[in-house]
């Protein structure tokens, strides 16, 4: 069956694509209750919701940000170690000892609040406590699977994933301590699942053990994890940010409506690498070295000091010009800014981080000009000419991706012709891409839709002039005029609209400019999986109705488009279920492929992040799929 619409809700918000104001209104339409509400709530951290207004034209405005998601699962085998402990092993030049490596300074631009990653408010906490905390088992660059307090990763071969999929059995690391002295076992994994399965906490994390039936402990270094059903996706539950294990012995009596008054929230304690010395929430964290820690050569730093506050900008600079700070995060700042703070004799460089989002324009399959039940967009009423597939497919080839990867979006970014573009083995190898107005004008001309004497094209008396809407950012402004160019030559008359950020990506019903109401023609923003098991990304071209956003769930279903295909929904239903990687494989990259060849969706670029970092700061690797800090245990620092 399809995954839990509360677990797509919350790993969507987590991820940053939700403002709080649009979780409360889905929240809504999902009936769900007060704890429920309050974790997805907590998921959003600091989105905006502050409401202002849309203006139609043909022009291009000012600028905004955008955000991006992150979230793996190929089997690995490597133990108790981070996904590049490689990078920092003796014949690469690492530490062969514990400490003396001085402060190791961090910038976050946002700080972080809390540092039980359970009760998170956002990415910026779950990194403050990673640093602290670890998961059984974490992701590589490529969403492989990494132990991490696991002796092994379970899979079928090793007897660790039942043949039914339907429970996964973990080997613990044996003689791993919590940083005050304490064994940990697997009594430390069964309270984890306690702790946010208990509706009065208000976990945000809740959404990915709603899957499990029970857990079973036979042992100190044995946990079997039982699911309601078969879950490909097992790998989910105690894995990656959402799967940092906390301590019985400290938090046994802070469960439930206690959960948030424990000492632990703010000096959590841990099996990583360093411990916390002081935090002051919203402001500073230092940690130093864990004497506990297994590996006996690690940390190479003495402390940690994660600072926050100021601007991405001003984060950059801090990194890469002045030597202020070691690493920076969360740098939504365009890449040509970045590039040129990067020179020779800058001491501070950028760390690319592969790209798996991409921007993307949408096509209405509905119309968004005939009002039917007191809404626009109605499943019921198919687009005058959008929802023919041979004007898609003119739509496709009239979009120039090259020149609005390169030109407006830089080096580092490509033009797109999939939707899913990660993990690798989910990405196809099938589609393609091209623009040819000729070709395109062709296709609409064997449709029937003339060029008339104004030069718009025409077919009983219905014109092709549409409606592009997206949110203001400069990039996207451009990319409006570039597309509404080509269009014109075409024969389609394209206006241009755009919508503050916080409204375009706000909620509520009477709120028409927002994009799961999608009353325009066209719309564009960008967006990616936040797990390496993409299927709550590829939610959003599930055509079941109750999952069509519309009036009749508040606009909260996740396929907006209004497209529908069965095809697509068959192969989704089985992804849901299929435990067989080469099938799952098979089954993503059939419904990328469906949505690209039905032209749902036209993709325009995927690009490439940064993380400004000191040029001394060696052993770090850009890790998409999983938090900044899953190695800062494997961090040095090189001579300069």
């Amino acid at each position: 069956m399809p995954e839990s619409r509360f677990d797509v809700l919350l790993q969507q918000a987590a991820a940053g694509s939700l403002t709080r104001r649009e979780v409360l209104k889905r929240a809504a339409g999902l009936g769900l209750g007060a704890p429920a509400i309050a974790a997805l709530l907590a998921a959003c951290g600091g989105s905006s919701t502050t409401p202002t207004t849309s203006t139609t034209s043909s022009t291009s405005t000012t600028s905004s940000t955008t955000t991006t998601s992150t979230g793996g699962s190929t089997p690995s085998t490597s133990a108790g170690s981070s996904p590049v402990a490689a990078a920092t092993s003796a014949t690469s030049g690492g530490p062969t000892k514990r400490g003396g490596g001085g402060e190791l300074k961090l910038l976050w631009w946002q700080a972080p609040t809390i540092l039980n990653p359970h009760l998170s408010q956002g990415t910026k906490d779950f990194d403050a406590s990673r640093v602290v905390l670890e998961p059984l088992a974490d992701f590589d660059q490529n969403g492989n699977l990494v132990a991490a307090l696991a002796a092994e990763i379970p899979s079928a071969s090793n007897g660790g994933v039942s043949s039914d999929g339907k429970s996964v059995t973990w080997k613990l690391l044996q003689g791993v301590k919590w940083s005050d002295g304490q064994p940990f076992t697997s009594a430390d994994v069964k309270f984890t699942y306690d702790f946010v399965t208990n509706k009065a906490a208000g976990a945000t994390t809740v959404g990915n053990y709603l899957v499990i039936d029970s857990i079973d402990t036979p042992d100190d270094y044995t946990v079997t994890v039982n699911f309601k059903n078969p879950n490909p996706a097992w790998f989910n539950v105690f894995v990656g940010p959402y799967g940092m294990i906390l301590p019985q012995h400290i938090l046994k009596n802070y469960v439930g409506t206690n959960a948030r008054n424990a000492p632990f929230n703010l000096k959590s304690i841990g099996t990583g690498a360093y411990k916390v010395d002081s935090f002051t929430p919203g402001d500073v964290v230092n940690y130093s070295i864990n004497d506990n820690f297994r590996e006996a050569n690690k940390p190479f730093f003495d402390t940690v000091n994660l600072k926050g506050g100021g601007d991405a900008t001003s984060a950059a600079r801090a990194s890469i010009q002045t030597a202020e700070v070691d690493y920076g995060w969360n740098l939504q700042v365009e890449a040509s800014v970045l590039q040129a703070m990067e020179t020779a004799s800058s001491p501070g460089k950028l760390l690319v981080t592969p790209g798996n989002s991409v921007e993307r324009i949408l096509v209405n399959l509905t119309d968004p000009n005939t009002t039917v039940d007191g809404q626009k967009s109605h499943l019921g009423t198919p687009h005058p000419f959008q929802s023919i597939l041979a004007v898609r497919q003119a739509y496709a080839m009239a979009v120039p991706r090259d020149q609005i990867a390169t030109t407006i979006y830089g080096p580092t970014a490509k033009p797109a012709v999939n939707v899913l573009n990660g993990p690798p083995k989910f990405t196809s190898h099938n589609t393609t891409w091209k623009y040819d107005l000729a070709a395109a004008g062709t296709l609409l001309d064997n449709a029937g839709w003339a060029k008339g004497a104004d030069g718009v094209r025409a077919k009983g008396g219905v014109k092709m002039e549409i409606t592009y809407q997206t949110s203001i950012l400069t990039q996207r402004q451009q990319v409006q005029e570039v597309v509404k160019a080509s269009f014109g030559q075409l024969g389609i008359k394209v206006t241009l609209k755009t919508v503050q950020a916080s409204v375009f990506f706000g909620s509520g019903a009477s709120n028409v400019d927002t994009y799961p109401h999608f009353y325009a023609d066209l719309e564009e923003y960008y967006i990616g999986p936040s797990a390496p098991f993409p299927l709550s990304y590829m939610a959003e071209f599930y055509g079941k109705a109750s999952n069509i956003a519309q009036r009749e769930n508040s606009w909260s279903g996740l396929n907006i488009t209004r497209w529908q295909n069965s095809d697509y929904d068959a192969a989704y239903e089985q992804a849901a279920i299929e435990l067989d990687p080469t099938k799952q494989a098979q089954l993503f990259i059939k419904m990328n492929d469906l949505i690209v060849n039905n032209v749902a969706v036209i993709p325009l670029y995927i690009a490439d992040g940064y993380i400004p970092i000191a040029h001394t700061l060696a052993g770090v690797a850009a890790l998409p799929w999983t938090g900044s800090f899953a190695q800062v245990g494997e961090w040095y620092r090189t001579k300069a």
